[in-house]
């Protein structure tokens, strides 16, 4: 009994002193998010940046030219960064554009893109080449009625009709859509500050809808909790209300829409805007919607701050989390 009883001790002894065996990590270049059809791999260290620069405050938008280069905002004097889809740099520009560049459309045909930038500090949305060549620039609308100078007025979306009609959401101003004909002439005005069905409280980011027939024009209705869709005379068309936080902006990919929530996730909606999933949500509330998180705070597989969305010609998703110290995450649709 006594040899038992020793035996029994050792044995219990040696388990203990055993170190804990940890669970498995998944690693990072493996972690899938959403599920089939909708899956994606998480890329978080997808752009690479050369080692000298820095990514900075990513406040603002993200756009794909017809190459797939991928251009995004900061505010630094590297306002607009370029990166081929495999995350190498290719250039930067923008000195003149720092601290509010904030929105982007490329548009036009394949060799002959430019872009369209709002910007909420300098009060206007300026036209430039991709390589950032100021082409035109449009200042505050005091056809409108509603400014009484440039400083009330703080662009921060815009979005380009087939006709050449041009929008632009005043999303951290008084919270009108203006809208301008193809020469940039203003037209009208729709909206202003107010909770009410067709009214806003900072209407963050606009999408042209040209996937629909017809076209329509959505809202990202950020403080309100909602999206609103428009035809392009402004007539409001309907209210959704559901399964978001603070929506920030959102993009089309064939019959899937994504939107990015400030408060800490990524909603993919139906094209009858039915939910579809919401991809790496924040779990801890006292991280959504904060700019200041640490770089150490960062978790594989979930985001902080979603301010911009933007999916490539292959579905590939692109999300910019509004953070001090940048960060831009793809992820990579799965097939």
């Amino acid at each position: 009994m006594l040899l038992i009883s020793s035996l029994l001790a050792f044995s219990v002894a040696f388990v203990l002193q055993q170190p804990a065996v940890p669970a498995p990590v998944v690693p990072a270049a493996d972690l899938i998010v959403g599920q089939a059809p909708l899956s994606y791999r998480w890329q978080g260290n997808w752009l690479r940046l050369p080692p000298e620069m820095k990514l900075g405050n990513t406040h603002g938008g993200i756009a794909v030219d017809a190459a797939g280069r991928v251009y995004v905002n900061t505010d630094t004097e590297n306002a607009v960064l370029v990166f081929e889809p495999d995350g190498k740099f290719v250039k930067a520009w923008g000195k003149d554009f720092r601290g509010g560049a904030h929105g982007m459309l490329i548009h036009g045909a394949a060799g002959a893109q430019s872009m369209i930038l709002a910007h909420t500090s300098r009060h206007e949305v300026v036209g430039t080449t991709l390589d950032g060549e100021v082409q035109w620039t449009l200042g505050w609308p005091k056809e409108s009625g509603s400014y009484s100078s440039a400083a009330e007025y703080a662009p921060t979306a815009v979005a380009l009709a087939p006709d050449g009609r041009l929008f632009v959401a005043d999303g951290y101003g008084k919270s009108w859509v203006h809208v301008y004909d193809k020469d940039r002439r203003y037209l009208k005005s729709f909206g202003g500050p107010g909770s009410e069905p067709g009214q806003f409280q900072t209407p963050h980011g606009l999408l042209l809808d040209t996937d629909h027939t017809p076209a329509r024009l959505i809202v990202a209705d950020r403080e309100n909790h909602r999206l609103q869709i428009f035809d392009l005379e402004g007539k409001l068309i309907e209210v959704i209300a559901r399964d978001l936080r603070r929506p920030c902006g959102l993009t089309r990919h064939g019959d899937v829409f994504a939107v990015a929530d400030l408060a800490g996730r990524v909603t993919l909606f139906d094209k009858d805007f039915k939910l579809l999933a919401q991809l790496c949500d924040q779990p801890d509330e006292s991280l959504r919607a904060q700019n200041g998180v640490a770089p150490e705070r960062f978790k594989v597989g979930e985001f902080v701050s979603p301010h911009a969305v933007r999916f490539d010609a292959a579905g590939n998703l692109y999300v910019m989390d509004w953070v001090s110290t940048g960060r831009v995450t793809k992820l990579e649709r799965l097939r």
